[in-house]
Parts: C-alpha cells; structure tokens; sequence
C-alpha cells in the first residue's frame, strides 16, 4: 500500500525549486528606469496564505525585506493578535507586491504612485509567485493591490467582506482586502474603516487558510 506522501514531497520540493528561481530571477530585474532598486521580496516560503503589498520604501529596499519599517509595525500588530507575530508571519507567509522597486518620491509629498506601465511590467512576479503557490486565501493590501485582484471604487465597498479570486487558469482563492497601513492614511483609524479592518481580521482569523498556517509547521502549511 503506498501513502503517496514521497509523491507530494516531490511535488513541494518541485515548487519550491520553482519559486527560488523565480526570486532570483526578479534580483536582476532592472526593467523600469524610474523605479529605484533592488527589488524586494519575501522569504521563498511555500504557503495557502498569500498578502500583496503596493511597492517597497526606502527602508525596504535598503534593507531587502518588504514592511520593514513603520507601515510594516502597524501592519504585524494587527495579524499578531490573530495568532503570528511579525517573525512568525515573515517565516509562514509569502509578502508579495504589485511591484517590487522603490518608485521614488510624490513632489507633492509621499511616495509616488507607479504608473501603469510600471504595474504591467511588474506583474510577471506576482503572478508568478500566484500560481506556484495557488493558495486557498489572498490578501491584498492597499487600494492598488486590491484592484489587481478585483473592481475596487473605494474602500468602503470592499473591506469587511470576503471574495472569490477566479485566476486565467480556472482555480480559485478567497480574497480578504486590507487597507494601506501607511502613517499617512487615517482610512483605518476613523469610521467606517476602523469596523470595516477589525470584520476583515475577524474573517482571516477564521479562514481555514490562516487556521493552517497557525496549526502546521512551516513546511507543512502548503500541503494543508
């Protein structure tokens, strides 16, 4: 009687292959002369859990670790009472982005925004990580990720509720949006968005994606 177990560890061992050649191949990406690199990524973790940030800052780039600063402190404080803290989450999770490249500074004040070409050059890494993983619930972050994975006419309308992501190639995924946890914003600390934020971690919490990450080791949590 065979238990097929060597067979998915093949498999996982394939795709984490797969996904460390993916990340080395963005490192040399030098694709948009606007954009200021390195490019960022996560750790190659394998997981049913995926989050997609917006773009890397300065202190992402310079220390090569996505939310790494002070929009990353507000983002881990509210995933740590759900059961991972910041290197929990870091080790568990795959942190994706939109784009990958620091996109410099807003004159008017803030980063600025990645215009759409930039978006589109970009989207190769994403996706790519997307469907090696093809995890069971997406996180986008920010109103830019999000609308790479839905229609998004504010945040009002989709924060606080859970969705279905259909992919080109027919699987699907749960998607729980978040909004930016920029300083600079004052969505998630005013009403409706701070109910809105504390409904959507009360649906992550629940997830059977996020239960998995919590229960399993990390290198069983893609198999769950």
């Amino acid at each position: 009687m065979t238990t097929g177990l060597p067979n998915t560890k093949n498999k996982l061992d394939t795709r984490q292959a797969a996904l460390l050649t993916l990340h080395a191949e963005l490192e040399t990406c030098r694709r948009c002369p606007k954009m200021y690199g390195p490019a960022v990524h996560s750790e190659s973790v394998l997981s049913p859990v995926m989050l997609i940030g917006q773009a890397p800052g300065t202190r992402e780039i310079e220390q090569l670790k996505p939310f790494c600063w002070t929009a990353g402190k507000t983002l881990f404080n509210w995933f740590a009472p759900l059961g991972l803290d910041e290197t929990a989450f870091r080790a568990r999770i795959l942190m994706s982005a939109v784009c990958r490249c620091f996109p410099g500074k807003n004159p008017k004040g803030g980063d600025r925004v990645p215009d759409r070409d930039e978006v589109a050059c970009c989207e190769r890494w994403w996706r790519g990580e997307l469907e090696l993983l093809r995890p069971r619930l997406l996180l986008p972050v920010g109103k830019l990720a999000i609308a790479q994975l839905m229609p998004v006419p504010r945040l009002n309308d989709v924060i606080g509720r859970q969705w279905t992501y259909r992919s080109p190639e027919g699987w699907e995924a749960d998607v729980i949006p978040l909004p930016h946890p920029s300083g600079a914003s004052t969505w998630f600390k005013m009403e409706p968005g701070r109910t809105l934020l504390a409904q959507a971690l009360d649906l992550i919490a629940v997830h059977p994606a996020w239960r998995a990450v919590l229960d399993a080791e990390p290198d069983q949590a893609a198999r769950a």
